[in-house]
């Protein structure tokens, strides 16, 4: 698919990350009004609340965009989806005989703020990239058993916390926790030193389900996606994780990114999985590509100074696609709800420059990587973490908008009493 040129010339630069064929799906306010819903279009925010109460939008079951939350959109399912997308593509198309009515609803967007796009329902998280799999199980296990039995024939997940979601920008706190003592003595409880990432996109569920789906029902399901970092205390995490995996390590924060680009938009750029290693059971199995080509990089920028890209890899290394997960999900009947979401997992390609998170990029803190001023085997406090994503197609460019964090140092310890 070519460039869709819009009359909003900033939508048009190969570029750029919000052409017409994006349009993702955001919440934003200004010093003078409330969060609303809006959509990305070039260097503004489109406010479609307004459209909405204005008659230019009209959306079965309207209104649907007169709350701060894009969740009445995605529960009202595909149909409703693709009639706004429609309607907004009719609206800002370059010849539009709208123009006049829809501009004064444009919103530059550095004079905005951005919050959640969508109300979390759930979190779960997953553990689907293989090369990330493998080099944390060398790391504790050896090469020989770094996968554990199942990894080749189930996603592996987890239940995380809805309440830890936040959006790119808010400042991320170092957690305090109980680590493992010297030689297994008692252990201690102090401010994480192993505070970590983890580079993922997350899936956010459209339409419900009551019920097993299958991989196809899934990945309709979906509505769109996110860049996704799920902070980690690596220090934590090795000692609560046996026997029932990860709890309080990863309940500090998720950062995603601000902007939800529906599976509309990525549809140009679908891929397939890679060769199964053993076969997957029927209800897993693939009816085509599920992945997507999606470009994402790392940036770590020390308190004062420049950024370094720590890591370059593509969605498309994941060995567990997002419907697939989805369909797993369900397997037990356990229902799942719009606004849930779905972390892929740490995406990691197959060299060094290319793992996504730290302690893959240091080896377990055996192997400082360079930045800007000094080198780094875990984050330090003022250190600003983003990850990007970006998809390139002909003449255009779909982005997902930065997911940033900075880790500000511990408060002092809360159990301290005076």
């Amino acid at each position: 698919m070519p460039l869709l040129r819009s009359w909003v010339e900033s939508a048009n630069a190969p570029d750029h990350p919000f052409p017409l064929n994006n349009l993702p799906c955001g919440v934003f306010s200004t010093p003078d009004e409330d969060p609303r819903c809006g959509v990305a279009i070039g260097d503004f925010v489109l406010d479609v609340t307004a459209l909405e109460e204005e008659g230019l939008l009209e959306l079965p079951g309207a209104p649907l965009l007169d709350v701060p939350f894009w969740n009445e959109v995605m529960e009202a399912g595909p149909e409703v989806w693709a009639a706004l997308r429609t309607r907004l593509i009719a609206l800002l198309a370059e010849g539009s005989g709208e123009k006049a009515a829809v501009g004064p609803h444009l919103v530059a967007r550095d004079k905005v703020a951005l919050h959640l796009p969508f109300l979390v329902s759930e979190y779960t998280d997953f553990y689907a990239g293989r090369n990330h799999a493998f080099n944390v199980g060398t790391m504790f296990r050896g090469p020989e058993n770094a996968l554990p039995p199942n990894w080749l024939h189930i996603p592996i997940g987890y239940n995380g916390r809805a309440s830890s979601v936040v959006v790119s920008g808010t400042p991320v706190r170092r957690p305090w926790g109980q680590v493992k003592g010297p030689d297994h003595a008692v252990p201690a409880f102090q401010p994480s030193r192993r505070f970590d990432i983890e580079l993922e996109m997350g899936a956010v569920v459209g339409t419900p389900s009551q019920g097993p789906v299958t991989v196809a029902e899934a990945d309709a399901m979906i509505f769109g996606y996110v860049l996704l970092n799920d902070w980690s205390a690596r220090d934590i995490q090795a000692w609560e994780y046996q026997p029932l995996g990860p709890f309080q390590a990863k309940a500090t924060a998720t950062t995603i990114s601000p902007w939800i680009v529906t599976r509309t938009a990525l549809e140009p750029f679908r891929t397939s999985t890679p060769p199964r290693e053993v076969p997957l059971l029927p209800h897993l199995q693939e009816p085509g590509p599920m992945l997507y080509d999606i470009a994402l990089e790392v940036g770590l920028t020390p308190d004062g100074g420049r950024e370094t890209i720590i890591s370059r890899t593509n969605y498309a290394e994941m060995y567990y696609s997002a419907a697939q997960q989805l369909a797993h999900h369900t397997t037990s009947g356990c229902p799942m709800n719009t606004g849930d979401l779905l972390g892929s997992g740490t995406i990691s390609g197959p060299t060094r420059e290319s793992r996504g998170s730290l302690l893959e990029l240091s080896w377990g803190g055996k192997e400082p990587i360079p930045v800007d001023g000094g080198t780094r085997t875990f984050i330090e406090d003022g250190d600003t973490l983003t990850l990007r994503g970006q998809c390139k197609g002909d003449g255009y460019t779909i982005g997902f908008g930065d997911c940033t964090g900075q880790v500000q140092a511990t408060l002092e310890d809360p159990y301290a009493r005076a």
